[in-house]
């Protein structure tokens, strides 16, 4: 039988999943921060979830376990099945069933005082012992449902009167399935598709990035605090760090990387008066503060900081670093140029001759581009930084390359 019992904390298991599941591949010794019975606790509620995506592998530390999925082969993100295992008190879940019973009907319109006495002559009152709920408990409830959109409400005169909504989901499942695995807060998606029913899937993923799952409650919390142009204290965990802390800051935009999948704030740091970056997945709480005058002058100013970022590094520095080097290819390689036009970000590429291409930026940190520009190796002819050391680097590094493979050749 699986193991199926629900979770009040959440923000217990995306600890957890992503220090055992996700980044962290440790065992079950090398985790100190709870108890042994907390972690087996935690491992088997997981795994109820994750089994048939579960591998391991041991070392002499210990077992270690971690997620093995090819993501090409899935059509739905695993990992939202950790949202959904969310418990509810006895309460919760009478008045849940009550409720929808009483307002089965769309066209039923009642107020919370009705509902209340409804709910307490025709479905409680046969009970030895019947539960008791004031109508303050009732009109609550309504309120939240109201908000996720499962009720109605309409004012007439001093009465609210509430109704069930004739349908919580729009007639457009492709585009729920699409946006569920490829969009921020996908999660959301996710549970409107599970009340689709079955119907016919037409998405696949080649690059499926499903560890963003995790961190769907503190991008959405963000994403409010952003529309409300509010501050915020966030509780921030760094691996440098023994212990995690908090940061005032004011949030300004979220940037996704296309090639990862990994999330990053970019934000206002008030004890440093400066643009920093800071990777969602370590961020463990967020709280809002009050709202900021300056919030548009702060993201304006992100704006022109952004057209000489290559990745998410917006240094505060008074002068940029410039890179620029030569490409050469092949009569049949065009598709060489087209790339470099394609990928060139904040860049330029000059055409030189039919066979030759400059690349040149402008940039707060070359140490971004290393990876990209890597991928030219044999085709580049010259190279230069502005920076001397990050280049004689660069170079260190080629050579390296060059007498590890028993080769000849160089960057002028």
């Amino acid at each position: 039988m699986a193991y199926s019992e629900l979770i009040k904390n959440f923000d217990r298991i995306r600890g957890y999943m992503r220090e055992f599941y996700v980044y962290g591949f440790k065992s079950r010794e090398e985790y100190d921060r709870k108890s042994a019975r907390s972690y087996d606790d935690e491992r088997r509620r997981i795994e109820s979830w994750l089994g048939e995506f579960m591998g391991f592998r041991q070392t002499p530390e210990g077992k270690n376990v971690f997620i093995t999925i090819d993501s090409r082969s899935l059509r739905h993100n695993p990992l939202y099945k950790a949202w959904k295992a969310k418990s509810f008190t006895d309460g919760d879940i009478t008045i849940h069933f009550i409720l929808f019973d009483i307002l089965h009907d769309p066209s039923v319109r009642l107020t919370a005082g009705e509902i209340t006495r409804i709910m307490d002559e025709e479905y409680l009152a046969g009970f030895s012992v019947p539960r008791v709920f004031d109508e303050s408990t009732i009109r609550k409830k309504l309120k939240e449902y109201v908000g996720e959109g499962l009720l109605e409400s309409e004012k007439t005169g001093k009465c609210v009167r509430y109704h069930r909504s004739r349908g919580v989901l729009p007639g457009c499942v492709d585009a729920l399935h699409f946006y569920s695995e490829t969009a921020p807060c996908g999660v959301i998606g996710s549970f409107l598709l599970d009340k689709a029913g079955p119907h016919q899937e037409h998405f696949a993923f080649k690059h499926h990035y499903i560890t963003q799952a995790l961190d769907s409650d503190i991008l959405c919390r963000l994403f409010l605090i952003m529309r409300e142009r509010r501050a915020a204290e966030i509780e921030n965990f760094s691996r440098r760090a023994k212990h995690p802390g908090t940061l005032r800051i004011l949030p300004l935009r979220v940037f996704i990387s296309v090639q990862n999948g990994r999330q990053y704030l970019m934000a206002w740091l008030f004890s440093e008066k400066r643009i920093m970056t800071l990777r969602l997945d370590y961020i463990l709480s967020v709280k809002p503060l009050e709202v900021q005058e300056d919030f548009s002058f702060r993201r304006a100013e992100l704006d022109r900081v952004q057209k000489h970022m290559w990745g998410v590094a917006a240094r505060s520095k008074t002068t940029l670093e410039h890179v620029e080097f030569v490409v050469r290819y092949r009569e049949d390689e065009q598709y060489i140029y087209n790339r470099l036009q394609r990928e060139k970000r904040c860049g330029t590429v000059e055409k030189l001759d039919d066979h030759s291409c400059r690349f040149s930026a402008e940039v707060y940190d070359i140490n971004e581009m290393f990876p990209w520009i890597r991928t030219f190796l044999c085709r580049i002819t010259d190279i230069h930084f502005s920076d001397q050391v990050l280049e004689e680097k660069f170079r260190r590094d080629l050579k390296a390359m060059y007498a590890m493979y028993g080769v000849g050749g160089g960057l002028q």
